[in-house]
């Protein structure tokens, strides 16, 4: 999930204004029936869509719950609607939580809008397992990320073939019509029903850039501003047997850890007198085999090399997760455990009961399963045997020794997925919208390549690809005075930075430095900021696998 509670508090630095609504507009806003913790006003709205929208006359209609943060200045120059990636994660929460930073970096004069994509949360949800069945599953044989022997992607390929057969038969109606194609004309949909100038405003991060770009591309002559960030390769994404782009900077910013240890070593554990980044980075290796053959005992936690692997995915979102990642390597190298805050940093609530358990597994698998659902129903390319699948595996683990893993585990079911979509994107992406798409990548992103988006820039007329000079995924994740005078421009003012721009980052990796105090600087405040207790810290964006 994504957290910046902290940076609700923003609303006291500025002055709010309750927005009135459009007067013709069919959206009817008030408060939200849902609870929410939020410190910012909310409000909540529902619109009405056809299920099929290849058939919208006949088709059944849903429901779109959709949660708004008004603008803090009248009137406002419009809405943006914002999706946070997976595909699978839910939006509404995600927009309240993240509202008054994001409200910063658009000016204020924006009301922001989110709704759960099709598959995810309220809306139709894809689920495909009865819970025993599930929870047997994952308890007898957890995927192993580092799993690249014949005899682990023979259990991978059988795993996928059973999420695969029991999906087509739980979801063989709604399980079509969840396709990233219909969540773009749910979009189009809303914004005409808002009653505003029926144009399209829209901010997507890591899959919700995909989201972005199909729209863009079904709808250019509807859309106005649009950011994409931390861009996805959209073709990969629909037309091959895997997303391999996705991790060709994973080793790099797996080694850059080490790079920012070996530079702090007043506040990195890991560091070591003597030693180079080269050198810590080597021993994480060693420390990875060793707990493949021989894992060590935490609590009740059999603690292998995929446990570490995964807490290392998680460190790849956003720097802000190193030091808890070097502070736990370096108390497995030196047999110094503390059980408590490995147990915390793995995860999971306290279990009393079976139920719990259940739960507990349901809201672990409800992103995954969404995942699959979306982006296997998306993709094309279906290889429907495992020799056929093989290479592009093979092709995966030598893309990244870190992250190879993470990519095969929706490879091996996408590809032998049995639902068809009631529509797929089948163009190009090469368009031009009726305005320039600003598109931003982080110099180093373990998810989603700055060249994805120069890959993505290349087929939209105009747009410009602004860098982000630091290591996370999505520039939410990089704190930068240079980022938020940019995305507020591009939104107030339609300003597009100069081809080749680059923006200097303000929270180097083992620093404390948030969004608040850049906002705070940028109002003149930040000598207070600097000074006063540290702010929550930003949870990162994640694309989630399959897991």
């Amino acid at each position: 999930m994504i957290g910046l509670a902290a940076l609700a508090r923003l609303s006291s630095l500025l002055a709010l204004a309750n927005v009135v609504s459009a007067a013709n507009s069919t959206i009817k806003w008030g408060p939200c029936t849902e609870k929410y913790t939020s410190s910012i006003p909310i409000d909540c709205g529902r619109h009405v869509v056809p299920l099929d929208h290849t058939e919208p006359e006949s088709s059944p209609k849903i429901s779109l719950d959709m949660v708004r943060v008004p603008a803090l200045s009248k009137p406002a120059k419009g809405s943006i609607f914002l999706n946070f990636g997976g595909p699978g994660l839910e939006a509404k929460q995600t927009l309240v939580l993240l509202g008054s930073v994001l409200q910063a970096l658009s000016g204020g004069r924006y009301n922001l809008i989110a709704f759960d994509p099709r598959g995810t949360g309220k809306t139709i949800p894809f689920t495909c397992y009865d819970g025993t069945f599930l929870t047997q599953s994952l308890l007898a044989d957890p995927i192993n990320l580092s799993g690249q022997d014949e005899v682990a992607q023979g259990k991978l390929w059988t795993r996928g073939t059973i999420v695969a057969n029991i999906c087509a038969e739980k979801h063989n109606v709604t399980g079509t019509m969840i396709g990233t194609p219909s969540v773009a004309r749910d979009i189009v949909s809303a914004a005409e029903a808002l009653g505003e100038d029926g144009l399209v405003r829209y901010w997507g991060f890591s899959y919700g850039t995909t989201l972005g770009a199909t729209l863009v591309s079904m709808f250019p002559d509807k859309v106005d501003k649009v950011i994409l960030d931390g861009v996805q390769n959209p073709h990969e994404y629909y037309n091959e047997y895997a997303d391999f782009e996705e991790w060709t900077q994973s080793d790099q910013v797996f080694s850059g850890i080490f790079k920012a240890c070996a530079a702090n070593p007043g506040i990195c554990s890991l560091a070591r007198p003597g030693k180079s980044a080269a050198d810590l980075e080597r021993s994480v290796w060693e420390l990875l085999e060793r707990l493949r053959t021989r894992p060590v005992a935490v609590g009740t936690l059999v603690f292998d090399d995929n446990v570490l692997r995964n807490i290392v995915a998680q460190a790849l979102y956003t720097t802000t997760s190193w030091k808890n990642l070097t502070d736990i390597i370096d108390m497995l190298m030196t047999d110094n455990v503390n059980e408590r805050a490995i147990l915390e940093t793995v995860g999971g609530p306290s279990l009393v009961s079976v139920d719990d358990l259940q739960a507990t597994v349901n809201k672990t698998m409800a992103v995954p399963m969404a995942l699959a659902g979306i982006h296997c129903l998306d993709r094309a390319a279906r290889p429907g045997t495992y020799e056929k699948l093989r290479p592009s595996l093979r092709r995966l683990f030598k893309t990244s020794r870190i992250m190879g893993g993470a990519g095969s585990q929706t490879s091996v079911v996408c590809a032998q997925w049995k639902l068809e979509p009631k529509e797929r994107y089948t163009g190009d992406f090469n368009v031009r919208p009726r305005r320039p798409v600003l598109i931003i990548g982080n110099t180093y992103d373990g998810h989603t390549p700055i060249a994805s988006a120069h890959n993505v820039s290349a087929g939209f007329k105009d747009s410009v690809v602004l860098e982000v000079n630091g290591y996370g995924h999505t520039s939410i994740n990089l704190p930068s005075l240079c980022s938020l005078k940019t995305l507020s421009s591009y939104w107030l003012n339609g300003t597009l930075p100069k081809p080749g721009t680059v923006c200097a980052v303000d929270s180097p990796p083992f620093s404390n430095v948030t969004w608040l105090d850049v906002i705070l600087r940028s109002t003149g405040k930040g000598k207070r900021s600097l000074q006063a207790k540290r702010w929550e810290q930003p949870v990162a964006l994640k694309p989630w696998k399959m897991s």
